[in-house]
């Protein structure tokens, strides 16, 4: 994780949330970024690289029940509900679109250490679906908040690769980093529960970064062996 991280304050969870996304999620990440492009040819990625981003998002989020869905079977924060709901019945959607749009692009490049690179992001899978159980109140929420919050950057990489497949992206219903941030204060507050939201969210991200550090590592080997 990023040594900008911002440091636990209390009493401004959501700030400390949003800090966070902005220092250690997909939006900044190199990688990401480059995968992310769509004006600039030069700096646009082949299309086999960006199937390989499909297909592994994918195999991280690409199953039900997911980080949102589980962590609505752990909150009983009433002010968590119906951002909950909402969260969980877009981000079904999104696994539809997630699909289409990997099955468009085609099967991921063969690329040395295949296996070893499946295993690892099953285990990241795991890891999350441990985080979003947790019985820790504030740890799964965090995780389901970060996990919106950073969706936005995941998706626009996944928009990109839908354009060069030749999709129309889909709209995204997620709810919006206002909505977002305002569960996050109204849940937030307590000393307790604001470190366990911040963990979630912590735990999240370096998930994601270490997608993005594979998929980068991936790009490598086949550029190298080409």
């Amino acid at each position: 994780m990023s040594e900008a991280a911002p440091r636990y304050q209390f009493g401004d969870i959501s700030r400390v949330l949003e800090a966070l996304v902005a220092a250690d999620g997909t939006a900044a990440h190199a990688y990401a970024n480059r995968a992310s492009m769509g004006v600039v040819r030069d700096a646009q990625l082949p299309l086999p690289d960006l199937a390989d981003a499909a297909t592994y998002v994918s195999l991280l989020h690409g199953r039900h029940p997911g980080v949102i869905d589980y962590a609505a079977t752990r909150s009983t924060d009433n002010a968590a509900r119906r951002w909950l709901i909402d969260a969980a019945d877009a981000f079904a959607a999104e696994r539809a679109y997630l699909a289409q749009v990997t099955v468009a692009a085609g099967p991921a490049p063969s690329t040395a250490g295949q296996a070893d690179c499946e295993t690892a992001v099953s285990q990241q899978r795991h890891a999350l679906d441990t985080l979003a159980q947790s019985d820790r109140r504030g740890c799964a929420m965090g995780a389901a908040m970060a996990l919106v919050l950073d969706w936005r950057a995941m998706r626009h990489v996944l928009d990109m690769v839908a354009i060069r497949a030749g999709l129309e992206p889909q709209p995204c219903s997620l709810p919006d980093r206002a909505a977002t941030l305002d569960v996050a204060r109204a849940i937030g507050g307590d000393d307790g529960i604001d470190r366990a939201i911040q963990f979630g969210a912590r735990q999240l991200l370096a998930q994601h970064r270490g997608l993005w550090d594979l998929l980068g590592a991936r790009a490598a080997v086949r550029a190298k062996a080409g």
